[in-house]
């Protein structure tokens, strides 16, 4: 009941606890303030020891060193005030000096001061005739135990007193409360934002289905999550239909250039004929590459077991005849027996498959290409071709990026297996290879072992 009632806007919320915060300190000097008039009422703590203090600063000690009271104004005053005041100072010597006649109930006490340190006294009457103030006291004169007639404060005088007193403990607690206490309550009353601000973090094209939390979180902030909430699904939909798009699209291409395939394979052999069957085989495979790419996106399989010698070899063995055709020399060179992984065989052969096929497409169609599986689950494609510059390394990855503008190749291979190694969580470089070559390396870490 108490949470419901308690206000979701921040501004409010804000305002309500800084509140409660200040009352709670008024109510505890309140309490304190309360709780003093009635036992001063009960116990008698309303005596003040002012007139004592006028005696005591009144003290002195005369060229003979003997011990005086010095005429003062403040000390005429009280004089005045209290007519039969009487006062009794010892020093640590032994040295006495009195001013006036000390009670007949007290006069026992004084006797005894050197044993004494602090007190304050009444007898049972009401008002009490023999109000009493006894404490230690120095001055230049020396150390002392003063005994002498007090005075009922007045309310007025309770007040000050209070007020003096409990200054320095208000303004002390204010600070802490202005240095931890705001803190703590603004801290506490953003914490839904704060949170928000880690869940924005989830946010990933490949999460398009998640959203921020729209409970827990200040009314001024929600209209805001909703709106951004709003737009990740109107996101959604519009890469969806840009994802049927595209398949579509590479599905409808694969009809016609079929059938342009068939038409031109009938042709009379000549350069013609070459130059537009190579066309049309780019085109093949830039469909191609289209399709994978959506059948990735679309079709997160589970990982399963996966050797990545054996992975490689197979791929190698199946790529052989074509890279023998372009004039390489292709060969599988695996330094462990056996590299296990949790992973996708298909996605992972295709990866393996696109950069034997990079190879063969740019390495200049001579000099070695070779497969390498090390230890600690690193893949290696190395090549003897002109290499990539060490600038475009990080961009041919990019969809649709060439080397040199009329390079055969779709644009998309490349792209592809920068997906296939990250939704394994793997990294890929591209490094020089001992002949001045690409080599394409493949880490895969440990985890997915």
């Amino acid at each position: 009941m108490v949470r419901m009632l308690w206000p979701r806007s921040l501004k409010q919320r804000l305002i309500a606890q800084l509140l409660v915060l200040q009352l709670a300190i008024l109510l505890v000097f309140g309490l304190s303030f309360v709780t003093l008039l009635v036992v001063a009422d009960e116990g008698g703590v309303l005596i003040g020891p002012a007139p004592v203090e006028t005696a005591f600063a009144a003290i002195e000690r005369g060229p003979d060193g003997k011990l005086a009271f010095a005429k003062t104004d403040k000390l005429a005053d009280v004089l005045v005030r209290h007519p039969k005041f009487w006062f009794i100072a010892r020093s640590d010597r032994g040295e006495i000096l009195q001013l006036g006649e000390v009670p007949e109930i007290y006069k026992g006490i004084s006797q005894t001061l050197d044993r004494m340190t602090y007190s304050d006294l009444r007898d049972v009457g009401d008002p009490s005739p023999y109000l009493a103030v006894l404490r230690r006291r120095s001055s230049p004169a020396g150390d002392f135990t003063v005994f002498g007639q007090g005075e009922l404060l007045s309310e007025q005088s309770l007040i000050l007193t209070f007020s003096r007193v409990s200054l320095a403990p208000m303004l002390v607690l204010l600070a802490i409360v202005t240095v931890i206490g705001v803190p703590w309550i603004v801290n506490r009353a953003i914490k839904g934002i704060s949170e928000l601000a880690r869940e924005t973090d989830g946010i990933d094209i490949a999460r398009r289905s998640y959203r921020l939390t729209e409970t827990a979180i200040p009314s001024e902030v929600r209209p805001l999550v909703q709106g951004i909430n709003g737009a990740l699904h109107r996101l959604d939909q519009a890469y969806d239909r840009h994802q049927r798009f595209i398949l579509d699209a590479a599905h409808e291409l694969r009809t016609p250039v079929a059938i342009l395939q068939a038409r031109l394979d009938s042709l009379a052999p000549g350069p013609d004929r070459d130059r537009l069957i190579a066309d049309c085989e780019r085109i093949s495979a830039l469909a191609e590459q289209l399709l994978d790419l959506q059948r990735l996106e679309a079709n997160a399989k589970p990982l399963t077991p996966v050797d990545l010698v054996e992975l490689c070899r197979d791929v190698a063995a199946d790529l052989a005849p074509l890279a023998i055709d372009q004039g390489y020399e292709l060969s599988f060179e695996p330094e462990v027996e056996r590299s296990p992984i949790q992973g996708d065989p298909a996605s992972l052969s295709r990866a393996i498959t696109n950069l034997i096929q990079n190879a063969i497409e740019h390495a200049g169609n001579q000099g070695a290409i070779v497969v390498r599986v090390a230890c600690d689950r690193v893949i290696e494609i190395c090549d003897d071709g002109p290499g990539i510059p060490e600038a475009e390394r990080e961009r041919v990855f990019e969809p649709f990026h060439r080397l040199k503008p009329r390079d055969r190749g779709a644009g998309l291979g490349l792209n592809l297996v920068l997906q296939i190694v990250q939704r394994h969580g793997a990294q890929i470089r591209i490094l020089a290879s001992p002949s001045g070559g690409a080599c394409f390396r493949l880490v895969f870490a440990e985890q997915a072992a």
